[in-house]
């Protein structure tokens, strides 16, 4: 039942930070999944002793990829896969299970908060055995192997049967289907106080919860409406579908626009949030107010110790070097270790695993903490449920309460989306050369402290990382530029933009950043290069 397929080798087949995300289009051409996969099980040594996680967010293709893996992981001797019933697993739950049982890896089939469907995304990401990212060194081995393939293995049996819990045998292989949401729901259990937040909807408190129509519906009507008792109809948009119902699954107030219209009209409830595509990122939003992911990671920070889980104390906080500085003022207040990173996952998950810390996150609406190794969204939902039990106050109390005790990030990210690689390439090369003409000088009422690209010299392996391009200014403000690598084709151009106040704390952001926006797009000549005068997504 095992055969050899020639194949020849496809060159785009490069990691991204987060693993392999394409077209749908793209993917769906002769053997592009399975170069791929072959390529993975080529790097990897002793398949016969090993036991991965297979699963994914439900989005077009998954079905067809997840039944090419198990052919293949069997014909390549794997000894064991376990799998999602029906495919569905999200990230935060696949990291728990891969941590918790000890497992080899997995394979979960998600482009994350990118678009589903035939003309959407569709994306690959191999964790290792921690249940987190794989390093660069692994990733670049696998791209090596993609590009010089000619053949791949395979089993020609029937397709599985994922819908029934339990375990069969299959071309030499053990299969184990598992109910992908209840080892999570336990796991969220030992973490937050599950009574007093109980207790709070009893009393009539009040949320909205939209899952995008993607993986974490079945996730969140078990534990916010089964569990604490919220609402039958809390959560909306709670069954997965292939294209995830025509919505972009990205929580931000552009593509989460039903539910923040909701939450900033006379029928809002006490309480809003989302979910994307494969459940690892949140946004938090109270009546009329909206948490930016910088905010909502520094004030978890601040409130770990309402939390039972973390309740003697954490080790310390990292985020993205292009998030803001709100969870530094936090760190040092509560004198624990702080450390800002590359973006991208995998960049905590060193932190985490030498206990340097608890909590970690990135602006792009990612927060997590080393209860797994992935970022994790009803994670953040939750803790923020606790928050507001523990202290009986509404979102915006308690963030403009920390306002006033730390001061102000204001925050805005500019995405220029669909960029040709090789201008957006020779605009950052450009603009870094520059970077050392610009220290000292003065922009209106701003001056350059220093501007230099990031580097991140990782404490735990000594390896060094340049990620993005940084201006910093007397002020404590910044504006920070880097390429994203979760696109799916061309380029996105990235400017983060940080105007910190330590007492004029309730402006508009838009209004106060407005001064750094014009000075961003003019030193790194945005408009001239791209063609482009307005980004394409603010948030």
């Amino acid at each position: 039942m095992i055969t050899t397929v020639k194949t020849h080798p496809y060159t785009d087949q490069k990691m991204g930070t987060a693993g392999l995300r394409r077209k749908s289009k793209v993917v769906m051409q002769e053997n592009y999944i399975e170069n791929f996969m072959q390529s993975i099980f080529n790097v990897i040594s002793n398949l016969q002793d090993k036991v991965f996680l297979l699963g994914g967010d439900g989005r077009f293709y998954n079905d067809i990829a997840i039944q090419k893996i198990i052919k293949m992981a069997a014909a390549n001797g794997v000894k064991k896969l376990i799998i999602g019933q029906n495919g569905f697993i999200s990230t935060p739950a696949g990291s728990n299970i891969i941590l918790q049982n000890k497992l080899n890896g997995g394979f979960i089939l998600s482009a994350s908060h990118n678009p589903g469907g035939i003309n959407g995304d569709f994306g690959i990401k191999y964790s290792n055995e921690t249940g987190g990212q794989i390093p660069a060194q692994l990733s670049d081995k696998i791209y090596q192997q993609t590009i010089s393939i000619s053949e791949y293995k395979i089993c020609l049996g029937p397709d599985v049967d994922l819908s029934q819990l339990g375990t069969q045998e299959y071309c030499g292989m053990s299969i184990e289907v598992i109910d992908p949401v209840k080892d999570y729901v336990e796991l969220m259990q030992k973490i937050f106080d599950f009574a007093a937040i109980k207790k709070m909807f009893a009393n009539g408190f009040t949320m909205r919860f939209d899952a995008m129509n993607a993986v974490t519906g079945p996730y969140a009507v078990a534990i916010f409406e089964d569990l604490l008792g919220a609402a039958k109809g809390s959560v909306v948009n709670a069954v997965p579908k292939p294209d995830f119902g025509g919505l972009h699954p990205d929580p931000n107030l552009v593509y989460a626009k039903d539910l923040v219209d909701f939450m900033f009209s006379d029928q809002a409830t006490d309480f809003g949030a989302a979910n994307d595509g494969d459940g690892d990122r949140n946004m938090i939003l109270g009546k009329s107010f909206f948490v930016t992911p910088n905010d909502s990671l520094a004030i978890l920070t601040d409130n770990f110790n309402l939390i039972p889980y973390y309740k003697d104390g954490i080790y310390g906080v990292a985020k993205s070097a292009a998030t803001s500085t709100a969870v530094a003022r936090v760190a040092k207040a509560h004198n624990i270790g702080y450390y800002e990173v590359p973006t991208g996952w995998k960049y905590f998950v060193n932190l985490m695993d030498s206990k340097r810390i608890t909590f970690c996150g990135e602006e792009s609406f990612g927060t997590g903490s080393s209860h797994i190794r992935e970022k994790d969204g009803i994670w953040a939902v939750l803790f923020w449920l606790n928050i507001l039990a523990a202290t009986g106050k509404t979102v915006e109390e308690i963030t403009v309460e920390h306002w006033k005790k730390y001061g102000r990030s204001y925050y805005i990210r500019f995405d220029f989306e669909g960029v040709d690689t090789a201008v957006a390439d020779k605009l950052m090369a450009d603009l870094e050369s520059k970077l050392p003409s610009l220290s000292g000088k003065t922009f209106g009422d701003f001056i350059v402290s220093d501007a230099a690209p990031f580097i991140y010299h990782d404490p735990v392996d000594g390896s060094s990382t340049k990620n993005g391009l940084i201006i910093r200014f007397t002020d404590g403000s910044r504006i920070v530029y880097r390429l994203s690598g979760t696109g799916s084709s061309g380029a996105t151009i990235r400017v983060y933009l940080e105007r910190f106040c330590a007492k004029d704390i309730l402006q508009n952001p838009l209004d106060m950043v407005s001064p750094l926006a014009h000075i961003a797009l003019d030193v790194a000549e945005i408009p001239e290069r791209t063609g482009k005068h307005q980004a394409d997504v603010v948030t």
